[in-house]
């Protein structure tokens, strides 16, 4: 099963500085991240389904959906736009009518259990301004028709959506104990006036469409196919997909834990099999002559080109024929397709790693237990995007952290320089990564080591720009040089003064 998301922001600007940085520790960027994740929102989640048809065929069921956050009962959920990431999706035909009118409902365990108490409380309180005006309207419907209504007679409330299909029964049967209510589908619910016995009756029947788990069902939308995935235990497959994990966990499994140590066992298990084709091609860049790209539709392209020496051997990948749209048409940043592309990126880089493992040709239509064995190095390393290692380890300990070589600014005559105003200085230059190391000197890191920051700044009237030593820069080591200097010093002292003659 391959994955991919769209959110409603990345990486939040609040607080200051919370971007991604190489000073980053994989917790320390769990840390961050967190702090996004719980201030925006999935707006679609797009799964590709992958079946291994017959032994060279892959058929795929892509699938797209649109989300928005339960209401139904619960205290208002609230969530950050980014003005950038919704500029970006709006660009690639982003439709935010269907995110915000027909969005599928979604809770985690929490918000699910508050719900299932509100239940058991008979409790009609509505979280929902909109929700409590259609609440309003209905209630004014009923209570004006029912007064010259006879038994069995019906009316019709029209235009409701999924959670005020359930919010104007629940409210309805509480106020009037002479109505019941049955949904009709298409935003419809019949209200029927019956007697005090005939409701009775009613309330213990099996066919009561508001039984609490029926309720609770509706409301668990998506995080219904989110637990049949996990039962399921299918290799999860995504595309630099720590932020996907994340956004799992969080809106469908239990709100973001505070140990990054915790949140790696519970999404290991959650998915025992994650499969990052960010990390997957990372490595196939080194080890084949591909042209560097670094976007999923330019990787798949490259793969699929006559660049790969393996594609005419790969197996098909063929979407069905209730999937086919994406055969006809690219739709770059839609999760449905991007997912479809995630999953075929996997099965040919995962063909060429087999081609390249041994000298021997590859037999006829490999299955996909072998491609398992070739990405068997890969398997549960989620792609670190910018910090001390290349990946995260969710199936054991993380390697240590391995920073790139540092650069530090030595500040002269130029009092109060801060963080943000080295970056904009050297901005121009390279992306650096900044971190103030004391009063006057700061820290340096970037992926790329530019030599002509050294040498452009060689003659600087305020910055002096050196590579780091730690054994020099280091504040910690500069103390205890010195500590150990005066030590060193007093001790001397004592010995000249301990050890001079005495006057007789």
């Amino acid at each position: 099963v391959a994955l991919d998301m769209e959110f409603t922001g990345l990486h939040s600007t609040f607080p200051q500085n919370n971007q991604p940085s190489l000073f980053d520790s994989p917790a320390e960027l769990y840390l961050r991240a967190r702090q996004s994740v719980q201030r925006f929102t999935v707006t679609q989640l797009g799964l590709a389904i992958f079946s291994n048809e017959n032994s060279n065929k892959y058929v795929v069921h892509s699938y797209n959906f649109f989300l928005f956050p339960s209401t139904l009962g619960l205290t208002d959920v609230e969530f950050t736009l980014s003005a950038s990431s919704i500029q970006f999706l709006s660009h690639y035909g982003f439709d935010y009518n269907k995110f915000l009118k027909d969005g599928i409902p979604y809770m985690n365990e929490v918000q699910e259990k508050i719900l299932s108490q509100h239940l058991l409380a008979g409790s009609s309180k509505v979280s929902s301004a909109l929700d409590r005006d259609v609440l309003k309207k209905a209630i004014d419907e009923v209570t004006c028709w029912i007064v010259a209504a006879e038994e069995e007679e019906t009316m019709i409330l029209q235009d409701l959506n999924g959670s005020q299909m359930f919010e104007v029964q629940l409210v309805l049967r509480k106020a009037l104990q002479n109505v019941w209510t049955q949904p009709l589908g298409d935003k419809k619910v019949m209200v029927r006036k019956v007697s005090p016995q005939h409701r009775q009756l009613l309330e213990n029947s099996p066919y009561d469409y508001c039984r609490k788990e029926l309720v609770l069902l509706s409301a668990r939308g998506f995080t219904n196919l989110f637990q049949t995935l996990v039962k399921a235990k299918k290799p999860l497959v995504g595309h630099n997909m720590l932020m996907d994990l994340m956004h799992l966990h969080d809106k469908f499994y239990k709100p973001l834990p505070e140990s990054y140590e915790e949140f790696k066992r519970n999404i290991h298990n959650l998915f025992p099999v994650l499969i990052d084709t960010k990390t997957v091609t990372k490595s196939l860049w080194k080890k084949c002559p591909l042209p560097r790209v670094v976007n999923l539709l330019e990787v798949y392209e490259v793969l699929c080109s006559s660049l790969n020496p393996t594609d005419s051997t790969c197996p098909v990948i063929a979407l069905a024929s209730d999937c086919s749209r994406y055969a006809e048409k690219k739709s770059p940043h839609e999760a449905g397709y991007d997912a479809f592309l995630c999953g075929s990126v996997l099965l040919k880089s995962a063909h060429l790693l087999l081609c390249r493992s041994t000298d021997d040709a590859v037999e006829a239509d490999p299955s996909f237990s072998q491609y398992l064995t070739v990405l068997a190095e890969y398997l549960n390393k989620v792609n670190f995007i910018r910090g001390g290692v290349s990946s995260i380890n969710f199936s054991g300990e993380d390697t240590p952290c391995e920073h790139p070589p540092a650069l530090v600014v030595h500040v002269r005559g130029w009092p109060g320089l801060n963080e943000r105003q080295i970056y904009e200085e050297f901005k121009p230059l390279c992306l650096f990564d900044v971190r103030q190391l004391s009063k006057n000197q700061f820290i340096l890191l970037s992926n790329k080591f530019k030599q002509l920051v050294l040498r452009d700044y060689k003659h600087h009237p305020h910055l002096r720009v050196s590579v780091y030593r730690h054994w020099r820069h280091s504040p910690r080591v500069n103390c205890l040089l010195q500590v150990s200097g005066i030590v060193a010093l007093w001790s001397l002292l004592a010995f000249v003064l301990g050890g001079a003659p005495c006057c007789s």
